[in-house]
């Protein structure tokens, strides 16, 4: 009886768009502050990209003003000297979630192609508005302007008005404007901070910021140099998986799986190939059209290679009471008679329990390894743009003004595959703020400052395990750390892109990239702490001068008969108070002359 009451279950679909409608927190707008910051992150960081990226230096003009009409709306107007938008792109790229130029592989400030059209749809619940967007390309004659609603059930744009015009100025970029219900006076804070670390992390663009109360913000350009852009490249094949062999196999021209592979991925030539087809146990001119799901699962398995994490969690997964068995069962292409002999010269039981291997043999396991499975080169850097030490440190004087700054790129690395580049930037004194505990952190990741979840990012937790004292700072202290993760795929704790992930790669490069830069902090400091030292001993001397010299042509004075020697003494005693202690004698005069005698 009861069960003939219970309601039946409804099924559906929902589309992107209709989702991040109704899961708009995902996306970072879980209310009117954090929306008006997330807009204003949005279209700035899209026109950075259409600039910089392309070797444009940027001109960037950002305004948020009261609506006219309510209060509680503002219109966040952007506007870049970029690439612009080809008109036939405009309406997808501003009214389709999930449409994108970002989808290739290539560091960008944007992953999802979600971000300004979250920020529409936000606005059009809020205030019902549409977007408006004004752009034009390079080399092109003419303006065009758009202005579009996105149909949330579809997931297509409306378009309500288009219209284009000749050019009267060269002029090429994009202007867009959304209005959306914010709350100015909580997210104001947040959305200076946010200009204040973009300024920083970009001396080479023009910044001007006008706030709804009529504030200006200026940031001047302060170099002319651009980070190299980054290109797009193929994947690599440790971060290969399952589906996307399968979509290789299914859309490829190829008519063998090698030539595929060869053709598909960095870093494989034809012997590489070869060599992972024959772990695979697959015909290299086998058609890619007829692999089955075990060759391609066997296949995924062999490219992502042998590293220190697989092995470590095919030891805590495994059911098999033997290394040797372990190994065997758990990776492709290794017998048992070659897994012996590898155990063996490592000096490890292949009968022990793979529950009892410790780092050490682990590591040996992997080295090992890495002689049976195939050697595939590291993926390139050419798909990333790094900053580079001179525009860190140029961002870090242009907005701090520090007494000592100094900045390190480390080389590229990689974490499953995709590449990635630490950079960290340091900086002390001068209009630097005074820290308590820790010192002050910039965190950025592909050029996007990160603002919120600062204590669970990786850049926090280096931060907090460094000993400070070894390198000479105490706190209270006027110290700022810079740190930038720049990859093809940051590995982000969420969708609001707010922190990064703890993956041990990268957190490795992160405490080598500070310990580098800190070192350096070091060695200022303590020259800074002896030249103090040698100040304080100078004042100490220089405090008895004038009354040792006078004192002394007193003396002459009565038992000689000399006078009015008392500048030249106290010129001889200056003399030897510099041979001393390497100071020049104008710089030990106007020390004296600063001392009162007797203090």
């Amino acid at each position: 009886m009861m069960a003939e009451t219970l309601t039946p279950e409804k099924f559906r679909a929902l589309s992107p768009a209709q989702f991040f409608a109704r899961y708009r927190e995902i996306a970072g707008f879980s209310n009117p502050t954090r929306a008006l910051y997330q807009t204003v992150r949005e279209l700035v960081e899209n026109a950075l990209d259409a600039t910089d990226s392309h070797g444009i230096l940027p001109n960037i003009k950002i305004v948020v003003r009261q609506s006219p009409t309510n209060p509680n709306h503002y219109i966040i107007s952007v506007e870049d000297n970029g690439i612009g938008i080809p008109p036939q792109h405009v309406p997808n790229a501003f009214g389709r979630v999930l449409y994108s130029s970002k989808y290739v592989l290539r560091q960008t400030r944007g992953m999802y192609g979600l971000g300004v059209k979250a920020a529409i749809i936000y606005g059009q619940m809020t205030t019902g508005n549409p977007v408006e967007v004004v752009t034009s390309t390079r080399g092109s004659k003419r303006i065009y302007y758009f202005k579009l609603r996105i149909d949330l059930n579809k997931n297509e744009p409306i378009i309500l008005e288009r219209g284009s015009w000749r050019k009267v100025r060269d002029w090429h970029g994009t202007i867009a404007s959304i209005t959306i219900e914010g709350d100015w006076s909580r997210a104001k804070r947040y959305i200076i901070e946010y200009i204040r670390r973009t300024a920083v992390i970009t001396p080479y663009a023009n910044i001007v910021f006008v706030a709804p109360d009529g504030e200006i913000y200026y940031y001047r350009r302060s170099i002319d140099k651009l980070p190299l852009p980054p290109k797009e490249v193929k994947p690599h094949p440790r971060g290969v998986d399952l589906e996307l062999l399968k979509e290789l196999s299914r859309n490829t021209t190829k008519i063998s799986v090698k030539d595929m592979l060869v053709n598909a991925f960095q870093g494989l030539g034809d012997k590489t190939a070869e060599e992972i087809l024959r772990l695979s146990g697959i015909d290299p001119r086998k058609e890619p059209k007829k692999l089955t799901e075990k060759e391609l699962t066997k296949l995924a398995n062999v490219m992502r290679g042998i590293d220190l994490e697989i092995i470590q969690r095919l030891r805590d997964s495994t059911k098999e009471s033997k290394v040797v068995d372990m190994l065997v069962k758990g990776l492709v292409g290794l017998d048992k008679k070659t897994a012996r002999r590898m155990l063996k010269e490592k000096n490890i039981d292949p009968d022990k329990d793979p529950k009892q291997l410790d780092e050490k043999e682990l590591e040996e396991i992997v080295s090992a390894l890495s002689k049976i499975y195939p050697r595939i080169r590291p993926p390139t850097a050419e798909a990333l743009s790094p900053l580079g030490e001179d525009i860190i440190k140029a961002g870090l004087q242009r907005v701090f003004e520090p007494e000592f700054v100094e900045a390190v790129t480390r080389r590229p690395r990689a974490y499953q595959g995709h590449p990635f580049i630490i950079e960290v930037g340091i900086a002390y004194g001068g209009k630097v703020p005074v820290s308590y505990r820790y010192p002050i952190l910039l965190r950025y990741a592909n050029k996007i400052p990160l603002l919120y979840d600062e204590k669970s990012d990786v850049s926090w937790k280096v931060i907090e395990r460094i000993n400070w004292e070894h390198y000479k700072v105490s706190f209270p202290a006027p110290i700022l750390v810079l740190t930038h993760v720049c990859s093809t795929k940051v590995p982000f704790k969420g969708v609001g892109k707010e922190s990064v992930a703890d993956v041990p790669e990268i957190e490795r490069e992160l405490r080598l990239a500070l310990r580098d830069v800190l070192r350096k902090l070091r060695t200022y400091l303590l020259h800074k702490i002896k030249e103090m030292e040698k100040k304080r001993r100078i004042v100490i001397l220089t405090r008895y001068v004038p009354e040792i010299a006078h004192n002394l042509a007193i003396i002459l004075r009565d038992s000689m008969g000399h006078d009015n020697v008392e500048p030249l003494l106290r010129e001889k005693l200056v003399e030897a108070i510099a041979s001393r202690i390497g100071l020049e004698k104008e710089k030990i005069f106007e020390i004296i002359a600063n001392v009162e005698i007797g203090i």
